[in-house]
C-alpha cells in the first residue's frame, strides 16, 4: 500500500487532474471513495481531465460495479475515444450492455479504423443493429471496411485522405487544404494521384509549405513510396513502416487505385498488439485473459494444459519402457530431470529468437541455413561445457564413471537436438501456415522431454546394465 496520502479529491479549487497526479494510487482509491459516496460532482470534475487513454486505465481498475456505475454517471459526457483503447474483452462487455443507438453515436464520433476497431470485435447481430442504427453515408464506409479480411490494411486504413491530381501546383493544394470540409483529422503526406486515380508520388507537407506556390507537385513529389495492397496482413503493413521509416502509406486495391491511407500511430498500435498477442501465445493464454469471465478463461487455458498433459504422457510412456534399468540403478530416477531440463532451457532460448525473427521477417531462406549452422554449433559448445559439468558432478555423487559419462553424452545429443528443434519447429509451422508463436511451445517440451529421456535411459540401458 502506498504511503502517500488520499488526495482531496472534494476540493472545488480542483477542477481536473493535472499531468503530474493523474492517475496515481491516491487519486484512483480517492475517485473509489467517490463512487462508494455517490459524489457525482467530484466524479465529473476530476475525469473532465482524463485523456481517453487515463480513462481507459481508469475504467480498466475499478471493479465491475464501481465501472458500470462511473460510465452511467459521465453517461453523453464520456469521451467516445475511451473504447479503442480498452481492452479487448471488457469493451465487449461495456458495449454489449449499452443499447444499440448509444454505440451509433460513439462509432459515428470516432475515425473510421478506430470504429472498424470496435465493431469487428462485436456479435453479428449487433453488428448489424449498430450499423442500422448509423447515417448512411457513414454506414456505406463502414460497411466497405468491415468488408476487407481482419487484420488487413483494409480493416486499417482510414478512406479519408489528402491527394491532389499531378497537374497540381503547390499553391493549388494549399488552396485545397484551407477550403476543404473534410480532411483526414491527421495527415503527413500528399498523395499524387494519376489520371486513374493511381497513386504515382507523396510529398511531405513540410515539403510542399517549404516550396513556392507556382511549382509543380510532379516537381517535388517522392516517386519511391510504397503502395500498400489493400488485402496485405497488418503484420506485414507494420513491417514495410518499420523497414522504410515510413509515417503514412497510401492503400490501394488489385488495379492500383487509391483507396485510403494508413498512417504511423494506427501502426504503433499495431506492432504492440503483435508483440502482445505472439508473447501471450508462447505462453499458451490470451491477451484478454485479464478481464475474461473466469470459467472461459479455466476452459481456455484448460484446452492447453490438455495438450501438455499429452505431451507429458508421451515422456511417460518412454520412461516406462526403462522401468527395469530405474529400478535397478536409482541414481537414473535422480539424473533423469536434469536431462530434460537442460533440453527444454536450451530449446526455448532459440525458439524465442526464432519466432521473434520470423515476426520481423529477418528469417529468410537466404539465411536459414546459416541460422541452422549456427545453433549446431550453440548447442555443441554449450553441450561440451555442461555435459562435462554434469558428468563430474554424477560421478563425485554416486562413485561411478560410467553414469557420469551416460548422463555427459545424453546431455550433449539432447542440447544440440533442442537448439535444432528450436529452430526447425517455428520455421516449419509459419511455412505450413500455422502459428509458430502458438504451437512451437508444446511441440519443442515433447521433443526435448520424449528424446531427451529416449536417450539418457537407452544408453543407460545399453551400457550399464
Amino acid at each position: 500500500m502506498s504511503d502517500k496520502p488520499a488526495m482531496d479529491l472534494s476540493d472545488d479549487s480542483r477542477p481536473a487532474l493535472s499531468p503530474d497526479d493523474r492517475l496515481t494510487p491516491a487519486v484512483i482509491d480517492g475517485i473509489n471513495d467517490a463512487l462508494k459516496d455517490g459524489d457525482e460532482d467530484v466524479l465529473l470534475r476530476i475525469t473532465a481531465g482524463l485523456a481517453p487513454s487515463d480513462m481507459a486505465d481508469l475504467v480498466e481498475s475499478l471493479e465491475p460495479e464501481d465501472r458500470s456505475r462511473l460510465l452511467s454517471i459521465l453517461g453523453p459526457r464520456l469521451d467516445f475515444d475511451v473504447f479503442p483503447e480498452l481492452d479487448e474483452t471488457l469493451r465487449q462487455e461495456l458495449l454489449g450492455d449499452m443499447p444499440a443507438q448509444d454505440v451509433a453515436l460513439a462509432v459515428s464520433a470516432l475515425d473510421t479504423d478506430e470504429a472498424v476497431e470496435v465493431l469487428e470485435d462485436m456479435h453479428p447481430a449487433a453488428q448489424r443493429e449498430v450499423l442500422d442504427a448509423v447515417a448512411p453515408a457513414e454506414r456505406r464506409t463502414l460497411e466497405a471496411s468491415l468488408a476487407w479480411p481482419e487484420d488487413s490494411a483494409g480493416r486499417l486504413m482510414v478512406p479519408e485522405t489528402l491527394s491532389a491530381p499531378h497537374t497540381w501546383t503547390v499553391g493549388d493544394v494549399i488552396d485545397h487544404i484551407r477550403a476543404a470540409d473534410r480532411l483526414p483529422e491527421r495527415f503527413y503526406d500528399v498523395i499524387l494521384l494519376d489520371d486513374d486515380r493511381r497513386p504515382v508520388a507523396t510529398i511531405p507537407l513540410h515539403r510542399v509549405l517549404a516550396t513556392r506556390r507556382p511549382t509543380p507537385l510532379a516537381d517535388i513529389g517522392q516517386d519511391d513510396m510504397k503502395r500498400i495492397p489493400v488485402t496485405m496482413d497488418q503484420e506485414d503493413v507494420a513491417h514495410l513502416f518499420r523497414r522504410y521509416g515510413l509515417v503514412s502509406g497510401p492503400v490501394v486495391d488489385e488495379d492500383g487505385r487509391l483507396l485510403g491511407m494508413i498512417t504511423v500511430d494506427d501502426i504503433v498500435d499495431v506492432i504492440d498488439e503483435e508483440a502482445n498477442e505472439d508473447l501471450m501465445r508462447l505462453g499458451g493464454v490470451s491477451g484478454s485473459d485479464l478481464y475474461r469471465a473466469t470459467m472461459k478463461t479455466t476452459v481456455a487455458r484448460g484446452s492447453w494444459l490438455a495438450v501438455n498433459l499429452a505431451t507429458a504422457i508421451a515422456a511417460s510412456v518412454v520412461i516406462g519402457f526403462f522401468q527395469v534399468a530405474i529400478e535397478q540403478i536409482v541414481a537414473l530416477a535422480v539424473l533423469m530431470p536434469i536431462v530434460a531440463s537442460m533440453g527444454g532451457n536450451a530449446g526455448i532460448q532459440t525458439m524465442t529468437v526464432v519466432v521473434r525473427a520470423i515476426a520481423m521477417k529477418q528469417l529468410t531462406r537466404a539465411n536459414l541455413l546459416r541460422a541452422l549452422a549456427k545453433e549446431v554449433t550453440v548447442g555443441l559448445l554449450n553441450g561440451l561445457v555442461f555435459a562435462g559439468l554434469v558428468g563430474v558432478v554424477a560421478i563425485v555423487w554416486f562413485g561411478r564413471v560410467d553414469i557420469g559419462a551416460v548422463i555427459a553424452v545424453s546431455m550433449l545429443l539432447n542440447l544440440i537436438v533442442a537448439n535444432l528443434a528450436g529452430i526447425l519447429i517455428p520455421v516449419g509451422l509459419e511455412r505450413v501456415g500455422a502459428d509458430p508463436a502458438a504451437a512451437s511451445g508444446v511441440l519443442l517440451t515433447t521433443v526435448t522431454d520424449v528424446l531427451g529421456f529416449l536417450t539418457f535411459l537407452g544408453l543407460a540401458a545399453l551400457l550399464l546394465l
